[in-house]
């Protein structure tokens, strides 16, 4: 089985290109076939490319070319004054090598042809190559050997490690791009599949951009949330979004957050500030409008008591709010809990009266040294949401405190390192896979909106509508 790229072999190329780059994977042969014609359907005319080779000695090795491949019927050579070769795993330890095109070869970087795959050096391939198609079997792709010619600084070093049974082969478009451009397809990244099982290394995916953003501007990352409909078969007119997390962890200030984009200017909605105990006491369903008299949006957010060491939410009220019991208002008080008997218990709530995702809110300088007697209610309270099927989103708030690069403007996000750590982290912490963790900075000091705020907060909505738009389908499915 293909070990997939490792952090740091990943952060290694990135370092090899230079600059802020995105990967977008255009073609993997054990997915789409050991085919030139695919490779060239699928890679042709994309400009800049990186291709990863994998082979049964767990070693990974490839090209860059910043040219287009070009499946022309007549085979020839593409000058590239950036394109280099590289390792950089070897018998299963990950190694940092750079090879690149010699001076004088420049014109001889890649060759391209109806009948080749991607092929590196000049008349023979610096790596190893396939022509037409190749089956597979047994495991392994059988690929031809490639040949130490002079195009590239190889100096005789193999770099396949003796073998040219690749069990893998993948060819990733090239992006330069910011937050903007590079992350409204975080949630397809998520779900992009590595062989058996989803890639392990989603924040690297993240980082590094692995995904098309299309263009898209805020208006319109904007207006796709704004018009967010439940799945019209389940007959839920709104989506319920359960936020949950610590005292101070920023849950009322993204309910505000989220107010102020959609509203227009910044909103204080729900009570927000830095106190011991939770400034939040009852259970509100919190609407929010398009404009500040505007259309009700298709999801509520729903606020509860933030979780103290002592005190906090109920484990038997929680359940009660899942399952669309506690009514709208309910004042918490340790002293009484909710039970059928209460004044406005719903004893039989619908579909749209049950909350639909889990929103996790963690205070990301609290994610190395977090309490254990909260982290051990969260998973009482992240066990009984999964018994019910629903979906869990953790969001790291409050990232500007984690590096200082972030605290004026946080469209850099995804390329900070601690920020990446902080992901893994978290996501280890409450058992949830690194794309289901999303970093955000909720709006506290500011007086104006700010374009790189609003897009990580509409990029972490439009994650959990989708998450809820996956209970309700498949709550749909089972009855």
């Amino acid at each position: 089985m293909t070990i997939p790229l490792q952090s740091i072999e990943i952060k290694a190329l990135h370092r090899m290109i230079g600059g802020g780059v995105g990967f977008t994977l255009l073609y993997r042969i054990s997915r789409d076939g050991c085919n030139a014609s695919t490779f060239h359907t699928k890679c042709d005319c994309q400009g800049p490319t990186i291709t990863v080779l994998y082979n049964t000695n767990d070693t990974v090795y490839g090209g860059y070319t910043s040219q287009s491949w070009l499946g022309t019927g007549t085979e020839y050579s593409s000058y590239d004054e950036k394109a280099f070769l590289f390792q950089v795993r070897y018998n299963g330890s990950s190694v940092q090598k750079k090879y690149p095109i010699k001076a004088d070869n420049y014109a001889n970087a890649i060759r391209c042809g109806s009948t080749l795959g991607p092929v590196f050096g000049r008349k023979e391939s610096a790596i190893p190559f396939f022509v037409g198609n190749v089956s597979f079997s047994n495991g392994i792709f059988l690929f031809q050997k490639g040949h130490l010619d002079n195009s590239y600084t190889l100096n005789n070093e193999d770099i396949t490690n003796g073998s040219v049974n690749i069990t893998d082969l993948e060819v990733y478009k090239v992006d330069v791009g910011d937050l903007r451009t590079n992350l409204n397809q975080w949630r397809i990244a998520s779900r992009i599949e590595h062989r058996d099982s989803l890639f392990s290394k989603i924040w690297d995916i993240i980082t590094l951009g692995l995904f098309t953003y299309k263009n898209k501007q805020l208006d319109a990352l904007r207006k796709e949330v704004q018009n967010y409909t439940p799945v019209k078969e389940t007959g839920v007119e709104y989506a319920n979004l359960l936020l949950i997390g610590h005292v101070g962890s920023g849950k009322s200030s993204f309910v505000n957050t989220v107010n102020s984009i959609f509203k227009g200017t910044i909103s204080h909605k729900a009570i927000a500030g830095s106190a011991e105990k939770s400034l939040t006491n009852r259970y509100r369903k919190c609407q929010v409008r398009n404009g500040r008299f505007g259309k009700t949006l298709n999801f509520r957010l729903c606020d509860t008591k933030g979780i103290e060491k002592d005190d906090g939410i109920d484990p038997h009220e929680f359940c009660f709010i899942l399952d669309g019991n506690m009514p709208n208002g309910y004042l918490f008080n340790s002293s009484t809990q909710l039970n059928p008997d209460s004044p406005g218990f719903l004893a039989k709530p619908s579909t749209q009266d049950r909350m639909h995702a889990l929103v996790i809110i963690v205070d990301s300088t609290n994610v190395e040294i977090f309490e254990h007697t909260i982290l051990e209610n969260i998973k009482i309270f992240q066990d009984k949401a999964n018994q019910r099927g629903i979906p869990q989103i953790v969001l790291l708030t409050k990232i500007d405190k984690v590096s200082e690069s972030l605290k004026k403007n946080v469209s850099k996000t995804f390329l900070v390192p601690a920020i990446g750590d902080l992901v893994d982290k978290a996501a280890d912490l409450f058992g949830v896979p690194r794309s289901s963790v999303i970093p955000i900075k909720n709006y506290e000091n500011e007086m104006e909106l700010r374009e790189d705020i609003n897009i990580l907060a509409l990029l972490a909505l439009q994650q959990i509508l989708n998450f809820a738009d996956d209970y309700l389908v498949n709550f749909l499915e089972g009855k």
